[in-house]
């Protein structure tokens, strides 16, 4: 069925007379699409339009909006109408002026503060977009699209939504009244080709010898915390070393959204429950935590630690389940210790001081920190020893460190990795589990680029 017969006689025919359009994507621009969009969504039999192929539909909107636009006496030009086109297209079968975006390969956040002002962020900077929705109630939409997909809901009584888009990426949503200018739309992109470590490595994340260092904690199962803030790579990270477990150990992932993509075929991929409308069955990354380790892991990933499920988490370190792998929000490696110390004191254990920190110490081997620096790339600036008590103090020495040296004309951050001279305590460990560890690795001499 062409979708032209879907419509009534009357069909883009309200008699108007039109007017000029100015250059550029002005307000007459987007009230033409979204006059056009609401005729169509009004008469169009969407059931029919789910069943037809993209570009059968973009051939039948085509010759719709030039009757439109004869009808209405509009003069716009090729260009205008071909991106009309694209426009309620994306309309009818996406998410509006976030489609593009969501094509595009290089933007990995999307940001919506408000109605008419877009932003996304490229290789780790911000900008501004010249894209726009129509008003308030046209992002609304949009958002009500991404939440109802996945059985979710957003509205008066529940107006913060966390969801997921069918691709993986992370979307968050808030509305009045809690955002005052408006509906707010924040979407982290999930990744369609996943990044390896030879990625990291020609971006200058990292250099070859220490990837290769990690990549051997990874293999003789050390458990490693990844530390850094919002943005700079933690799950990124924590996904490409996960590529070093061996294939034939059975891997259990437990994440709030489901973003690791792991190479293996023996993997249990676990999310956490939001609460129903009612205020019941949700299920925590504690209950996920614990219910893991009746499954027979070999490794427990978990996506972000960040409250109750830490204990839990240390506690299956410190039992036999070596070899975890997990994130943690902290701006250096001596701070995720401290925010580990205080999601344990959240969930209400009465422990002392000392055998808390001690449990930490004896849980953790690595902690690695990644930072996002001013010109908006990542680095691994730090890698730490988890050594262990010095009397009530967890001691940590840092193996390596990335020594900023200053902004070039390009305003690029310069610098060198360099290796503290320390060598770890795991060493042996690494080597009696094939893993070559080279001596002059360790010398204070040397640096990587």
């Amino acid at each position: 069925m062409a979708l032209r017969d879907m419509f009534g006689k009357n069909t883009m025919n309200s008699g108007g007379t039109g007017s000029p359009p100015n250059n550029g994507k002005d307000n007459f621009f987007y009230e033409i699409k979204h006059k056009l969009h609401t005729q169509l969504i009004e008469e169009a039999n969407l059931a029919v339009l789910d069943q037809m192929d993209e570009a059968d539909v973009r051939t039948e909107i085509s010759q719709i909006l030039e009757n439109y636009l004869r009808q209405e006496k509009v003069l716009i030009n090729e260009q205008e109408q071909t991106e009309l086109v694209h426009e309620i297209v994306d309309e009818l079968l996406g998410l509006g002026p976030l489609e593009p975006f969501l094509k595009d390969p290089d933007v990995s956040d999307i940001l919506c503060n408000s109605y008419k002002d877009i932003y996304v962020e490229r290789h780790g900077l911000l900008e501004k977009t010249n894209a726009r929705f129509v008003n308030d109630a046209h992002l609304m939409n949009i958002i009500d699209r991404i939440v109802s997909r996945v059985g979710r809901r957003i509205d008066e009584s529940t107006p913060m939504v966390d969801a997921r888009l069918p691709d993986g990426s992370r979307v968050n949503a808030i509305i009045p009244p809690l955002a005052i200018d408006g509906p707010s739309l924040s979407i982290r992109r999930f990744a369609v080709n996943p990044l390896q470590m030879k990625d990291l490595i020609e971006y200058k994340t990292l250099p070859p010898q220490i990837a290769d260092f990690l990549a051997g904690c990874v293999k003789c199962k050390l458990n490693i915390m990844v530390s850094g803030g919002t943005g700079a790579g933690k799950t990124t990270l924590l996904n490409i070393l996960s590529a070093n477990i061996p294939h034939n150990e059975r891997i259990i992932t437990i994440e709030d959204s489901a973003e690791l993509q792991l190479q293996q075929e023996h993997v249990v991929r676990l999310e956490t429950r939001p609460p129903s409308i009612e205020g019941t069955g949700m299920i925590t990354p504690r209950d996920l935590v614990r219910n893991s380790l009746r499954m027979r892991p070999d490794r427990i990933i978990i996506g972000e630690v960040r409250g109750a499920e830490a204990f839990d988490m240390l506690q299956a370190m410190n039992t036999g389940h070596e070899g975890s792998l997990t994130t943690i929000h902290a701006n250096t490696p001596r701070d995720s210790l401290t925010r580990l110390e205080s999601m344990i004191l959240m969930t209400g254990i009465s422990l002392p001081e000392g055998a808390l920190r001690f449990m930490v110490s004896s849980a953790l081997d690595l902690i690695i920190q990644v930072s996002r620096l001013s010109d908006g790339s990542r680095k691994v600036t730090a890698i730490s020893e988890v050594v262990g008590m010095e009397g009530s103090v967890i001691t940590l020495q840092d193996l390596f460190t990335f020594e900023k040296h200053g902004i070039d004309r390009e305003g690029v951050v310069t610098g060198s990795f360099r290796s503290t001279g320390i060598r770890p305590k795991f060493a042996d460990k690494l080597e009696l589990a094939g893993v070559e560890v080279p001596e002059e690795l360790f010398r204070t001499d040397r640096y990587y680029e």
